[in-house]
C-alpha cells in the first residue's frame, strides 16, 4: 500500500474514533455513569476524576489529529512551518496528557494490573514522544522518524484496548474486569510490535 494511502486511512479512522470518542463521552454519556458502572474501584473524589479524565481525553483527541498530519510528505517541504508547528502541538498534548493519565490510571478498570499497565502505557508514549523531539531538535531525522513512529502507534491504543476488550470479553467469555487487564497490556505491546514492523519495512 502506497504512503499516501496509508496516510489517508490513518486520518479515517483516527477521525472516526474522534467522533466516537467525543460523542460517547461529552454528548450521550457526559457524566460517565456507563463507564463507572463496569469500574470495581471506589473514586474518591469523582469531580476530579471526570475532570481529569475529560482532559486525558481531550488531549488525546489532540494527539490522534495531529499525528497523522505529521505524516503528510507535502507538509514536510521547506520551509515545512506547519509541520513544525503540528508536531509541537502533537507533543505538547502528550506531555501535558501525562498526569492526566497517569491520575486516572489509579483507578483503572481491573485493578493494579491494569494501573500498572497503564503506567508503562504511559510513560512509553511520553518517552518515545520526547526522543523524537530530541532528535529533530539535533536534526537527526532518521532517529525522529523511528521514534515519532512509535510514539504514533501508542496514540492508537486506546481504540486498540477497546477493540481487544470486546475480542476477549466477548471472544473467550472472560470477565470484563480480566479482559480490560489484558486489553491495556497488549494494546502497547501490540503497536508498538507493529511499529517496529513498519520501521524495518522503510
Amino acid at each position: 500500500m502506497r504512503q499516501k494511502n496509508v496516510v489517508v486511512l490513518l486520518f479515517i479512522i483516527a477521525i472516526m474514533w474522534v467522533l466516537h470518542t467525543v460523542s460517547k463521552n461529552f454528548m450521550v454519556d457526559p457524566t460517565f455513569e456507563s463507564f463507572l458502572s463496569r469500574k470495581d474501584v471506589i473514586l474518591t473524589n469523582g469531580n476530579l476524576w471526570t475532570t481529569m479524565i475529560q482532559v486525558h481525553i481531550i488531549l488525546a483527541v489532540v494527539a490522534l489529529m495531529t499525528g497523522p498530519l505529521g505524516l503528510v510528505k507535502k507538509l514536510r517541504v521547506p520551509p515545512a512551518s506547519f509541520h513544525r508547528w503540528n508536531g509541537r502541538i502533537y507533543v505538547l498534548s502528550i506531555v501535558l496528557n501525562f498526569i492526566p493519565g497517569i491520575y486516572v490510571a489509579f483507578f483503572a478498570t481491573g485493578g493494579w494490573l491494569s494501573t500498572f499497565g497503564f503506567i508503562v502505557l504511559e510513560l512509553l508514549w511520553l518517552t518515545t514522544t520526547l526522543l523524537g523531539y530530541i532528535h529533530i531538535r539535533k536534526r537527526n531525522i532518521d532517529k525522529h522518524r523511528r521514534w515519532i513512529i512509535r510514539s504514533f502507534s501508542l496514540s492508537y491504543a486506546n481504540m486498540t484496548i477497546y477493540i481487544l476488550v470486546t475480542t476477549v470479553h466477548f471472544g473467550f467469555t472472560f470477565s470484563y474486569g480480566v479482559s480490560y487487564t489484558v486489553a491495556v497490556w497488549l494494546c502497547w505491546i501490540i503497536n508498538l510490535l507493529l511499529a517496529e514492523w513498519i520501521i524495518k519495512k522503510k
